[in-house]
């Protein structure tokens, strides 16, 4: 039975990008190994001098796939209880799965975001994220996208729930089309 390539905002997601990007970066550094290891087995320098530069070339692809893995490496999809627990919610309101937003100074590893016409709401299990500056880093993100600045992150699953909980169906709350706004914009800005 073949996978289903999940999308971005889907729960699994990061686990499976994840496995896709190291699948990838190996491949670049077979590539590179190959094209190195090919220049002993040729005589002439300007063939040799050919693959030292495309062994170079290919170096550039391969780091600009590391960069973001390495940093995303520790952050891992949430556990089903997780997912079980907030996939009711999606009801009332657009839930999404494992995000990682990034500001200069911030890895963000999102694993559930419930975007509401009147909050988004942003679990993150890391505890020592820095809330009020992912908060500030958000609602800045959102001001710049001409949205209103509703953003509220949680690093505790209990209070994140009781939140959640306590929103009343987005179909409640008249939408002007920012919550597939916030979402699309949300599934651009992360890794």
């Amino acid at each position: 039975m073949k996978k289903r390539r999940l999308e971005q905002g889907q729960y699994g997601y990061r686990d499976q990008h994840k496995r896709q990007q190291l699948l990838l970066i190996l491949l670049g550094v077979l590539a590179i190994l190959l094209q190195l290891g090919a220049r002993r087995f040729t005589q002439q320098d300007a063939f040799k001098n050919i693959l030292t530069v495309m062994a170079i070339v290919s170096v550039l692809p391969v780091a600009n796939l590391a960069a973001p893995f390495l940093a995303a490496f520790r952050y891992r999809t949430p556990g089903p209880d997780f997912y079980q627990k907030l996939s009711p919610y999606e009801s009332q309101a657009a839930v999404l799965y494992d995000l990682i937003l990034t500001s200069k100074e911030l890895i963000m590893p999102m694993d559930g975001v419930v975007v509401h016409p009147l909050c988004v709401l942003f679990y993150c299990s890391d505890p020592k994220l820095p809330v009020q500056k992912a908060e500030a880093f958000l609602n800045d993100m959102f001001r710049s996208l001409h949205l209103d600045p509703h953003a509220k992150v949680f690093t505790e699953e209990t209070a994140f729930f009781k939140r959640v909980a306590s929103l009343k169906p987005s179909d409640d709350h008249e939408d002007d089309g920012s919550v597939d706004y916030t979402i699309r914009s949300l599934k651009a800005l992360s890794m």
